[in-house]
């Protein structure tokens, strides 16, 4: 276990013990585990919170030996009274996960075994139905006309139309399209798949339109940066390669025009080209490859968007009918 220095922090509601052993956690969590700066302030914002209900719940301050000895009935009530705050899931999980890490931080650091927090499941998290664009707006986004207003150059509003239109016309995730080489992308005429490299490395090959290849090839035409084959297809404003958050901001801005919600992200898009296949009777199996889904369960998720849509089929095609 590394001995690195640890920053000073103060509890009102626990022994300085365990502010100490806090301390030495979340250095351990930041330099050992790297753990995000955002992940760590979660944390230990929950253990502060969890420290103050305890202090409050038993009557007196926290002391390692006391937190040790942590019965299973008083995580309940501290996910309890954290639930009736209107606390989410999700955020109940990570809780959990992070009071978890301490007593397993205490238990290696000879400080007491807390067994208690092993005992409690973990609460259930609601799976979230992707939300999908109509298709007439997500055929918009992929329109360089649509922002002409802006004070950005052309070149770069053809850009990002183009990369909106790969993530609406062939299911891309964002950081498939940005990793594109420009050997990989074929010229309108000359090719109509792309091989794609997603999630674990897998390589998988996508259909892609040979109106988004002419989007494409326009703003190859128009870039003033180099383009090597073995380089990114799409760069920054400097040449560089193309940050996911500069699309992010592209979308932020469209949403305002065209007056869509803050669900329509670039991943929006992926969910559109997934739900709108489905509609227009795509079969699900097929739709599992293209959007490089190793379970069928993950694309399963749209069939509770186009529930109507299947509903239809079966009553039109059960042999029972």
């Amino acid at each position: 276990m590394s001995k690195a220095a640890a920053p000073n922090i103060e509890l009102a509601s626990a022994d300085p013990s365990i502010a100490q052993e806090m301390a030495r956690w979340l250095s351990h969590l930041g330099a050992e585990r790297r753990l995000s700066p955002k992940t760590l302030e979660a944390y230990g914002r929950d253990l502060r919170q969890c420290l103050d209900f305890l202090c409050t719940h038993w009557g007196e301050r926290v002391t390692l030996e006391r937190f040790a000895a942590l019965e299973a009935t008083d995580v309940r009530a501290f996910m309890a009274m954290r639930r009736a705050d209107d606390i989410a899931g999700r955020s109940l999980m990570r809780a959990l996960a992070g009071l978890r890490s301490f007593g397993r931080f205490l238990e290696r650091e000879g400080k007491g075994k807390v067994g208690a927090l092993s005992a409690i499941r973990a609460p259930k998290v609601a799976k979230s139905l992707p939300k999908p664009l109509p298709m007439a707006s997500a055929k918009r986004l992929t329109d360089a006309d649509e922002r002409a207003g802006e004070e950005r150059e052309t070149w770069i509003l053809v850009r990002d139309a183009a990369v909106m239109a790969l993530l609406y016309g062939s299911g891309l995730r964002i950081s498939e399209a940005l990793g594109l080489k420009r050997r990989e992308v074929p010229r309108p005429g000359e090719g109509d798949v792309l091989v794609v490299t997603g999630k674990g490395n897998k390589t998988r090959m996508v259909p892609v339109l040979q109106n988004v290849l002419a989007l494409i090839d326009e703003y190859v035409a128009m870039c003033p940066h180099a383009l090597p084959p073995e380089g990114p297809i799409f760069v920054g404003a400097r040449g560089g390669p193309l940050s996911p958050r500069i699309i992010q901001l592209a979308m932020e801005r469209l949403r305002g025009a065209l007056g869509l919600p803050d669900s329509a992200t670039p991943h929006a898009l992926r969910h559109s080209f997934a739900t709108h296949l489905l509609s227009c009777g795509g079969d699900l199996r097929a739709i599992q490859e293209l959007l490089g889904h190793s379970s069928l369960s993950t694309t399963q998720v749209y069939t509770g968007i186009d529930s109507e849509r299947l509903l239809e089929v079966y009553a039109s095609a059960h042999p029972r009918r």
